[in-house]
């Protein structure tokens, strides 16, 4: 993944009222620090910093450009407040990076394919944590669960990782499982039970 290079301004007003002037000028507000560097409060162009974040995902890295300041900083989304309603951003923390740095990332896995006929996947883990040079941070994963039986299990160790990354979590960790589905009987043989349930119920209380 290559870095996207982004313009951003100093922040000089903070606090709930600040953030508000912030947002509505077509700004992000947002903190940069790590590396020993004192915290720097800026502010973010909203739409360009969409659209790398829509493009690249969330261990987009950035070469941050702020006004101002002499030469540029690398950094990393650390983390993203979202406002689910509007679906725009409302604060970033950016922590900053070195060029062959490892950095510990969350990465967002996919499921592909069917399991087999008659069987439940269920998602443990949408995201799998790994240690990966800060340069070369994948997007996403993809992990097949194609023909996979009821009693299967989908482990970070299925997850084929880019060279240099490696596992930030135990290669047992789980991500999704195959389970039997109820069958339509079963289901109706549930629903009749809960009546008779229901029904002896409602007799001793009588």
């Amino acid at each position: 993944m290559s870095e996207v290079k982004i313009s951003a301004e100093p922040r000089t007003e903070f606090g709930k009222g600040g953030a508000r002037r912030t947002r509505r000028a077509g700004l992000v507000p947002a903190v940069l620090y790590g590396h020993g560097e004192k915290p720097q409060h800026i502010a973010l162009p909203a739409r360009e910093f969409a659209a790398a974040i829509r493009h690249g995902g969330l261990n987009q890295v950035f070469t941050i450009d702020v006004n101002g300041a002499t030469g540029t900083t690398l950094a990393l989304p650390k983390a993203i407040q979202r406002d689910p309603i509007k679906d725009t951003y409302e604060h970033v923390d950016l922590i900053i990076v070195k060029r062959g740095e490892k950095v510990q990332v969350d990465v967002p896995v996919t499921l592909v394919g069917e399991a087999a006929r008659n069987t439940l996947v269920v998602s443990e883990s949408t995201t799998l944590a790994i240690v990966a040079e800060a340069m070369h941070l994948p997007n996403g994963f993809e992990v097949s669960i194609e023909g996979l039986e009821a009693g299967s299990q989908i482990t970070a160790a299925d997850v084929t990782l880019p060279t240099g990354s490696e596992l930030a979590v135990e290669p047992d960790f789980v991500l999704a499982i195959i389970s039997q589905a109820q069958t339509a009987e079963q289901m109706e043989g549930g629903d009749a039970e809960g009546e008779t349930t229901e029904a002896a119920e409602g007799a001793s209380e009588e």
